[in-house]
């Protein structure tokens, strides 16, 4: 059992979300959120600019499925009109576990921000929602992210505040780690390789890895490494 806190749980995946590697962190974030009988909603709008959202919904049912959860909808949260639609929010507001797949980061965090759907996600995380997202999914959430396509540093939706995250790290993202730090010294860059989570499932919120590979945080010119099963805070 996590101990109690205000608000909900925050899982941040590194990618490959759906290759059958990542059981781990994600059973841990359907415990965090009350077990299979919980609400499970997935948000596969990062794929919609490649028309690809159907296939990674309908993957991401299948995979939580698979790992026991009872209750998995796919929502049909694909563009910025969807992003405000009622219904869509509603159900969002009421979940236990809402996971951001990967995609297109830029645009997820343009589609999300400032949006009704957004709104009630942050609503269901400080009703104790586990809020989750893996590659883009995972950047957009915090403070800052990068995107590839216009190679610049854009405001995310700041659930994790003082953080970007470097996802892949283990096969192309590392790559970004050099540029990224000079540009933002005082930022936690969280390089997340794939088939790895990390959770704030800790005391007082601190973060512990789940998974196959490990999370490496670079700040001030420095990089930390932690592997599955360590803890680590993200506070200076």
């Amino acid at each position: 059992m996590a101990p109690v806190k205000g608000h909900g749980y925050i899982l941040l995946e590194g990618g490959a979300e759906f290759s059958g590697q990542m059981a781990v962190p994600d059973r841990r974030a359907i415990e965090l959120a009350g077990g299979w009988e919980t609400p499970v909603s997935i948000i596969p709008a990062a794929a919609a600019p490649d028309h690809n959202h159907e296939r990674a919904g309908q993957n991401g049912k299948a995979w939580f499925t698979t790992l026991g959860a009872k209750k998995v909808e796919v929502l049909l949260l694909i563009d910025r009109s969807s992003a405000n639609d009622v219904a869509i929010s509603a159900t969002l507001r009421a979940s236990s576990l809402i996971y951001l797949l990967g995609g297109f980061t830029h645009y997820l965090g343009q589609t999300l921000a400032g949006s009704k759907s957004w709104q009630a996600i942050e609503e269901a995380y400080q009703a104790g929602a586990v809020i989750a997202g893996s590659s883009a999914g995972a950047m957009v959430l915090c403070q800052y992210y990068y995107d590839p396509g216009t190679k610049k540093i854009v405001d995310g939706l700041g659930l994790v505040p003082h953080t970007l995250v470097i996802p892949h790290h283990n096969t192309f993202g590392k790559g970004w780690a050099p540029q990224l730090a000079a540009l933002m010294p005082s930022t936690a860059l969280l390089g997340i390789d794939e088939h790895t989570g990390m959770v704030d499932d800790g005391q007082d919120s601190a973060w512990h890895i789940y998974g196959q590979g490990n999370v490496t945080i670079y700040r001030q010119g420095q990089a930390h490494v932690f592997r599955p099963g360590d803890e680590f805070r993200l506070e200076q």
